[in-house]
């Protein structure tokens, strides 16, 4: 029997050539859908998701090497795949890819000449290559009013004025953009200034409240907008422009608007989630503005499950050939991205030659190179002789760099290239200076100074401008130069000013301060046609020999650390944008852990490891072909974002706590290339003395890429408080949605990393009438009238951290506090006595403002509305049993806040 539309609604779907099939009528019932994703206990890293289906192939039309197949040639290893259900939070206009999904025709209250803001509100790939415009009165060259895009990570709103060229501004998307967002940009044609003014703006909805994205753009001269007669579309079509230069906007769109006047009169209004579901159609927003959805343009609120990949796709049949099918699993795209992965290179290999060099010998070689070969095209090896290759790796932004022999000679020719000015640069590394003055550097030119020279000496740096005939035509003396014993760059350039050539030599050091010293002499500066390098007594290494034709080059600018001292939340953006890979960031990067050098490795590694270093959660979106990073800081103090009733029937069996042996109650944080934090829980059940005081020593240790000794102690802190939470875990919770539907918005919305809460346990068994726990990953299985979600997770507990001068959150505990006097299991007044020398509760004369908050004794939760008295002995006014759990107690009972604030990472 084939997989039918039923009560839950399941759509499976293929991306067969550039359009998506419903092929749910060719879906096995016999198998259910399995759908398995995040990360394993404890991880920061998520595996691949995964999905399980079978496909009814009775025809071979999903079998790819079969050539009668209807699909043959649209699809094969990769095939995008994805699931879907009905339920959504609210309708939206599906972006598949193809143009003007949503248009209305050009009128009069369209053709804005004046000042104009654009608004758009969905989601879409926000950091993709290409140009994906979003809105806009856009039609062929020539007729062309306005409109708002995203282009590679950025924000752009364009017009013209004479519908083709005109007046643009763009700027860099934040990195934390939500999942959906609005975009706005506005242009005020006269700034009252003889200029124009743009800025450009992102909310959470079309609705704001608006934050400006960096600073206004300010161009010279007023501009009228160009009046075209192109309609006003969603994704407009732009036919003379093909990828990746253009884009399929790909997403969703929710609502837009166009207004005449920054902040001004609303002139069209579509607002897609106000649309009944399905295709096609014609309406009139608020505006009046009449729209019309394209034929094959859909209406919908499903949720996507998954989207990923299907890898391989296995023809199975009977003996019979009665009955054909093929079992998929489809996998999310850190699979694909798992897949040969190659080390990237250091970061002064891959960012050099992004600024053009004329020539660049990044001198990473093997051991056993006999030359230095040139990553840039017409460049040829560099010839060398004294070099001990791949012998010092202590430079973050290099692969192993050589050391030079004191007789060491490398010669390199750069090609010819237009004059304009030239900049040598390098890094470089001498312990000490040689006593007598040795040349370390020579670049020949066609220039008045045929030479130029770079000599050392003790406390004694010579750079010369030479003739044909070696007569000095400039000098810069330096003495007493810093730049001994550490790694620096070493640049060199020459510029033409006026009849006078510029000459520069700097010593920058790396991650610190440097000097250099300009001076000027008559003649042409021409162009540099070799350099040779040469060995000096001290110890010298030396590598990344580049020449550019423009002088003042930043292509050394980071990564020669390689990048430390970055955030993790800028690593990750700056990894995406250049390897142009699909990552969003949840959270602000911008709090995220400070991170050491990124040595060569594969991206996933990078990625990971700097999750790792952060501690939040890395890994894929569930809707999109997309990675994911959520912060650690995001995760604290959340609400629950899905609550259980354990009494209603809400989670099925079974569900069972655990006491496992995943305590770590002593850790060493390793800082990579540096020093180590250890932490330790010393006292309490947990600890590390002996049963039954304790449980004994269980030590762990992890090296972590941080940027300084300081973070390792701290981060080993973390980690003690996360692993030695005394709290029963549950390690599963499953709920049968087909039997809860009720449950189904929530559920849809969950993401890893969200709380659940569980209440009405019975307390007799759990110990308390409520669970938390963060999700780590999840397994749901769908069949046509069954749907099951299995949530797997971990305390959530420790991420509850103290939050300054808040009311709740930055109470810190008491320490020895104690009831002064038995008990019993009804009584509302409760007398506590606060040790010699330990600070007594706050009192509610004093500090009424502070009350109720909530303590614990012997495992009943209080709730105190009241407390007399500012001496070590008080009396509480409480509200018993907050947690269920009514008892008498002794006298001496530790009383301790319910919710004592943890100090965050």
């Amino acid at each position: 029997m084939a997989f039918p539309e039923n009560a839950l609604g399941l759509r499976g779907e293929l991306r067969i050539g550039q359009v998506w099939r419903n092929i749910t009528g060719d879906l096995y019932t016999r198998d259910a859908i399995t759908h398995t994703r995040g990360r394993p206990y404890r991880s920061n890293a998520a595996d691949p998701s995964t999905v399980s289906a079978t496909i009814r192939n009775i025809d071979g039309r999903y079998t790819p090497r079969n050539p009668e197949g209807p699909f043959y040639g649209l699809f094969g290893r990769g095939t995008p795949f994805r699931i879907s259900l009905p339920g959504g939070p609210s309708p939206y206009l599906a972006m598949t890819g193809a143009p003007d999904r949503v248009t209305t025709p050009d009128v009069a209250a369209l053709d804005i000449t004046g000042d104009i803001d654009l608004r758009w509100e969905g989601e879409a790939d926000w950091y993709a290559a290409g140009a994906q415009i979003l809105i806009g009165k856009w039609g062929a060259s020539g007729n062309r009013s306005y409109h708002l895009r995203i282009q590679d990570g950025t924000l752009v709103i364009h017009t013209t004025q004479d519908g083709t060229s005109g007046k643009n501004a763009t700027i860099t998307l934040p990195a934390q953009l939500p999942r959906r967002a609005a975009l706005r940009g506005t242009i005020d044609v006269d700034n009252g200034a003889g200029g124009w003014v743009a800025g450009l703006y992102w909310a959470e909805s079309i609705s704001g409240p608006w934050t400006q994205i960096g600073t206004n753009a300010v161009g010279t001269g007023t501009i009228s907008i160009y009046a075209s007669t192109a309609p006003l579309s969603i994704a407009p079509q732009q036919l003379d422009l093909v990828t990746p230069a253009r884009r399929a906007v790909t997403g969703k769109s929710c609502r837009a608007e166009v207004r005449s006047g920054v902040g001004g009169t609303v002139v069209a209004a579509p607002d897609l989630t106000a649309r009944p579901l399905g295709t096609g159609g014609t309406w009139t927003d608020a505006a009046g503005r009449v729209w019309t959805l394209a034929t094959d343009a859909e209406i919908t609120d499903r949720v996507i499950r998954f989207e990923g990949e299907v890898p391989e796709w296995p023809p199975k049949w009977t003996p019979s050939a009665r009955d054909a099918w093929t079992p998929i699993q489809a996998a999310g795209i850190l699979r694909r991205l798992s897949q040969g992965q190659k080390p990237l290179a250091s970061t002064l290999r891959r960012r050099i030659p992004s600024y053009a060099p004329r020539a660049y010998w990044p001198m990473e070689e093997g051991a056993n190179a006999t030359q230095a070969y040139s990553p840039i095209a017409g460049v040829r090896p560099m010839g060398v002789s004294g070099l001990k290759f791949a012998s010092d790796d202590t430079l973050g932004g290099s692969s192993p760099l050589p050391v030079w022999d004191e007789d060491a000679l490398c010669h390199g020719a750069i090609p010819s290239f237009p004059v304009g000015g030239w900049h040598l640069e390098c890094v470089m590394r001498l312990d000490t200076m040689p006593t007598s003055f040795n040349t370390l550097i020579e670049v020949n030119t066609t220039g008045t100074a045929k030479k130029y020279t770079v000599r050392l000496q003790t406390n004694n740096v010579e750079v010369r401008a030479l003739d044909s005939e070696d007569n000095v035509l400039s000098l810069i003396n330096t003495t007493a130069p810093d730049f001994l014993g550490r790694w620096n760059r070493f640049q060199l350039w020459a510029r033409q000013v006026g009849s006078s050539v510029e000459m520069h030599v700097a010593w920058l050091g790396v991650g610190t301060n440097g000097f250099g010293s300009t001076v000027t002499f008559t003649g042409t500066e021409g162009r540099p046609t070799g350099i040779n390098a040469l060995g000096v007594p001290g110890n010298l290494r030396m590598g990344h020999i580049a020449v550019f034709s423009t002088v003042n080059t930043v292509a050394f600018n980071g990564a020669d650390n390689g990048f430390a001292g970055e955030t993790v939340g800028a690593r990750m953006a700056r990894l995406r944008d250049e390897e142009r890979i699909p990552l969003t960031i949840a959270g602000d990067p911008a709090g995220t852990a400070l991170v050491g050098p990124q040595r060569p490795a594969a991206l996933l590694d990078l990625l990971r490891e700097c999750a790792e270093a952060d501690g939040g959660l890395f890994g894929e979106t569930a809707d999109r072909r997309e990675l994911t990073y959520r912060t650690r800081s995001d995760l604290y103090n959340q609400a629950p974002k899905l609550t259980l009733d354990y009494a209603a029937g809400q989670v099925a069996a079974p569900f069972e706590p655990v006491e496992d042996d995943q305590v770590r109650n002593s850790w060493e944080v390793q800082r990579a290339g540096g020093s180590a934090g250890v932490a330790s829980l010393d006292t309490g059940p947990l600890s590390t003395q002996d049963p039954p005081d304790g449980i004994g020593l269980v030590a762990d240790s992890v090296t972590l890429n941080l940027y300084s000794d300081d973070q390792a102690e701290p981060m080993a802190s973390w980690l003690l408080h996360l692993s030695t939470w005394d709290e029963a875990r549950y390690p599963s919770v499953t709920i049968l949605l087909h039997r809860c539907p009720e449950l189904i918005p929530a559920v849809l919305a969950l993401r890893e990393g969200d709380k659940i809460r569980i209440t009405n346990l019975p307390k007799q068994f759990t110990g308390s009438g409520t669970a938390e726990l963060l999700v780590d990953s999840f397994t749901e299985t769908l069949l046509p009238r069954a749907w099951t979600i299995t949530f797997n997770g971990a305390p959530a507990g420790p991420w509850t951290v103290g939050v300054i001068d808040d009311p709740a959150a930055g109470r810190t505990d008491a320490d020895g506090c104690t009831l002064n006097g038995a008990l019993d299991a009804t009584s509302d007044v409760v007398n506590v006595l606060t040790p010699v020398g330990g600070k007594p509760w706050i009192d509610s004369a004093g500090f009424p403002g502070e009350f109720p908050f909530d303590v614990t004794v012997g495992g009943e939760v209080m709730r105190v509305t009241g407390c007399v008295g500012t001496a070590l002995s008080q009396t509480f006014v409480v509200t018993r049993a907050v947690n269920g759990v009514t008892k008498a107690h002794a006298n001496g009972t530790d009383i301790r806040l319910a919710q004592p604030a943890a100090i965050a990472l």
